[in-house]
């Protein structure tokens, strides 16, 4: 079966592609490598979302994006964002899939701040935003029908010159005709195909030893799309945010930059507030700026942890517990009280600002492929990205790709015949299952790698070193992969390695310190 539209991702971005291209009646298969629908960033994002707000203009919100981008930020981008965006929020979270949203004593909705923003403009569902958006889309999606595929790895894209029997392809302009998809219980491998492939597929932060992202945040696309030849830019721009939980138990959990924007302050460990030393703008400066501050003061000091503190400094309405009631229930569990204790955090891995190259339709530099979300780069986000815009970008620009697809997606007469020249997978004779530690042990030296390399604070001998040492052990990992049974795992692996190379090659050829690349020389 030939679909016309193939999602790789269950995210924001993914669904509202897949669930207006449905309601246009085109033929949408969304797959994700995951076996719940819902996992995916989206589900753990809490603050909000950037939406219309009654004293909020488009040149205000593009102020301020512009400046946590460090000005570098694609100008085009940035102002129609601005401009469009906010009120898809209400038209398609709110009114069309039914989202409920958090709203004040007067039913209004309940208006929240953030980092670098000049203006309440953030509508949240308590610390659940994430949770809420993605159960309502995930609901709304399955009533109208969106075909979702779960447990279905992403291999590796097919592109008509690499993968088909047809010698003339090779002299035509590449293009994508579908993706070779492992099944994850039956470990078999087959191609999908499709007239247009969006790639959703999120983040990278698991490519560092500290990250807020959930487990299967591996860079897949990034790599997916960098081996079959897409641009990726602005690599080396990746935020930290500043706050993530620090907890012998509890991993992964991230403290929303929401208790700073309801007043809360960063604390060292004898309980004195710091930020003010470091910046005018003290806990509400980008976090780009924070996440330094914090290294800075851990190195300083010689302490594993810093403190939040919101117990002592709520400026809130509601009770901190159900104002903050996911960071409060998990924190409880930690046998920590946050109405009454500070919380010990630590700087994480969060969101990727680059990403591969898009225009405003979502399409790449290859035919067919496109990519919406933290995957793709539209230079919305510059150097540094703005707080509470990931979400939105992720709406907007599924919605932007799915409106150019509805009008561009036709049935081409000799697609099938080309699909039909694309060869099954095959297994190599004597492939190998590898053991859970190796890939492990694997896993955790890219990571190390990448935190004390090309972390927070970089260096030039740093990057060089990181560049030699991945490049080393991509080889290996290569060599692995083509000898093994194919497994999510193993394939993860091989993507995690591809993408910290690409993000240290990016940060290696910008000697410029600027936003969340922040280098000492």
């Amino acid at each position: 079966m030939i679909n016309d539209v193939l999602i790789i991702g269950t995210g924001i971005a993914g669904l509202s592609s897949a669930i207006s291209c449905r309601e246009a009646g085109l033929s949408v298969l969304v797959i994700t490598k995951n076996s719940k629908i819902e996992e995916s960033n989206t589900n753990y994002a809490q603050g909000g979302i950037i939406a219309s707000a009654p004293d909020d203009k488009p040149e205000l919100l593009a102020k301020d994006i512009f400046d946590a981008g460090c000005t570098i930020n694609c100008c085009e981008t940035v102002e129609r964002f601005s401009r469009e965006a906010p009120q898809k929020v209400k038209e398609f979270l709110s009114d069309h899939a039914g989202v409920f949203f958090s709203r004040n004593k007067d039913g209004e909705l309940d208006y929240t701040e953030e980092a670098a923003h000049s203006r309440r403009r953030i509508v949240h569902f308590e610390d659940h935003t994430g949770d809420a958006i993605e159960n309502g889309l995930v609901l709304y999606a399955k009533k109208i029908g969106v075909n979702i595929s779960t447990d279905c790895t992403a291999v590796d894209l097919i592109t008509t010159d690499h993968h088909s029997t047809d010698a003339q392809e090779k002299y035509r302009e590449r293009e994508v005709l579908g993706v070779y998809a492992l099944n994850n219980k039956t470990g078999q491998v087959e191609p999908l195909f499709a007239h247009a492939v969006v790639l959703a597929s999120g983040g990278i932060g698991n490519i560092y030893q500290f990250t807020t992202n959930p487990s299967c945040a591996t860079g897949d696309g990034i790599a997916m799309a960098s081996r079959a030849g897409a641009d990726i830019i602005n690599a080396e721009f990746m935020q930290f945010h500043p706050t993530a939980l620090f907890h012998k138990d509890i991993k992964r959990f991230l403290i929303s930059e929401s208790l700073r924007g309801e007043g809360a302050k960063l604390l060292d460990p004898q309980g004195k507030p710091f930020m003010e030393r470091y910046t005018p703008q003290a806990e509400l400066a980008p976090r780009d700026v924070v996440a330094r501050a914090l290294y800075e003061e851990m190195s300083t000091l010689g302490c594993e942890y810093l403190l939040l503190d919101i117990a002592n400094y709520y400026r809130g309405t509601e009770p901190i517990e159900k104002r903050f009631s996911r960071i409060y229930e998990t924190c409880k569990k930690g046998g920590i009280d946050i109405t009454k204790d500070p919380i010990p955090i630590v700087p994480a891995a969060h969101y990727f600002c680059g990403g591969i190259r898009v225009n405003a339709q979502g399409q790449t530099s290859i035919k067919r492929l496109y990519a919406v979300g933290e995957t793709a780069c539209t230079g919305l986000h510059g150097a540094n990205r703005l707080a509470s815009t990931s979400l939105l970008e992720g709406l907007y620009g599924g919605l932007q790709t799915a409106s150019y697809l509805i009008k561009n997606t036709v049935q081409e007469e000799g697609f099938a015949k080309r699909c039909e020249c694309i060869p099954d997978w095959k297994i190599p004779a004597g492939a190998e299952t590898f053991e859970p530690s190796l890939i492990y042990q694997d896993w955790k030296y890219i990571k190390l790698t990448m935190w004390n390399h090309a972390g927070i604070v970089r260096t030039r001998k740093g990057l060089e070193r990181a560049q030699s040492d991945l490049n080393y052990h991509a080889h290996r990992i290569t060599s692995f992969y083509r000898e093994a049974v194919p497994t999510r795992d193993i394939i993860e692996l091989r993507n995690a390695v591809e993408t910290a190379r690409i993000v240290v090659s990016h940060a290696i050829h910008n000697e410029q310190s600027i936003g969340c690349h922040y280098r000492k020389n």
